[in-house]
């Protein structure tokens, strides 16, 4: 009997290798381009993935089974956030954009989310409709699908999301009443995907857990202060920090710090 897949408040999400598999990503992406297709002509996907295990694997079978489905795709090289996704489904007038990602739930879990064209989650209704469409069983012959053809025919477009976001930042903010005005900034990755963009957009700031760890310690990337002892800290021994940011593991989500550390 086929596993039961449910979307949650802001996606799937499921521990890795239990219900968290390929044939099973490939299932829920059938039916996300059985509904794009009923409903566009001409549908188009960007798609990403961020920091945790495999998420390239878990990417690629997506965009075979949506090619497979003859669906256009623009996808992302290297570990991306989801607000980069919501940004290029806007910008590049994507039908649907797409996040293998398990936000802030623990290392052992990804995930799956779905990004509307106006750049935030698709709405629950639609979410549903979706879920409705999940099969028993991935019908799509994914597993022969070339992503170099697919590169070469057109179908399949590779995009720097990650620039065009930070390109975003820079014309919408003011950067630079940031950097003069005298605090001192420190930004907790947490492991997670925001760890190049912000040292992108403010290079001044100091950071903390900006590399890759999949594992992300051990600890889940949520940004709530049990999970955030090591940054307060921090804050308190030094006393010259001004306030911190940390962001969960797509960096969607954010805690905040003052000076003290609270």
């Amino acid at each position: 009997m086929a596993t039961p897949i449910k979307f949650g408040t802001d996606g799937w999400r499921a521990i890795i290798a239990a219900d968290f598999t390929v044939e099973n990503v490939a299932r829920v992406t059938e039916a996300t381009g059985i509904w794009l297709k009923e409903r566009f002509d001409i549908p188009t996907v960007v798609i990403g993935h961020d920091c945790r295990f495999a998420g390239e694997l878990f990417m690629e079978t997506a965009a075979k089974v949506l090619l497979a489905q003859g669906i256009q795709i623009k996808m992302a090289r290297g570990f991306v956030s989801t607000p980069m996704i919501s940004l290029a489904a806007n910008q590049l007038g994507c039908e649907i954009g797409i996040i293998l990602t398990a936000s802030h739930n623990p290392p052992s879990y990804n995930g799956f989310k779905l990004k509307a064209k106006f750049g935030g989650p698709l709405e629950p209704e639609k979410v549903t409709e979706v879920e409705n469409l999940i099969p028993d069983s991935c019908s799509v012959a994914y597993q022969t699908q070339d992503l170099d053809k697919a590169l070469e025919s057109g179908q399949l477009e590779i995009i720097d999301i990650e620039t065009r976001y930070i390109e975003h930042v820079k014309a919408n903010f003011d950067l630079a009443a940031i950097r003069n005005s005298g605090l001192k900034l420190m930004y907790d990755a947490m492991y997670g995907a925001g760890q190049r963009a912000l040292p992108l957009v403010l290079p001044e700031v100091e950071l903390l857990h900006c590399e890759p760890n999949p594992s992300f310690m051990g600890t889940a990337p949520e940004p709530i202060a049990k999970n955030l002892q090591e940054l307060a800290q921090i804050i308190q021994s030094r006393g010259d920090i001004s306030c911190a940011l940390a962001t969960d593991g797509d960096a969607d989500r954010i805690g905040l710090h003052n000076s003290h550390g609270e």
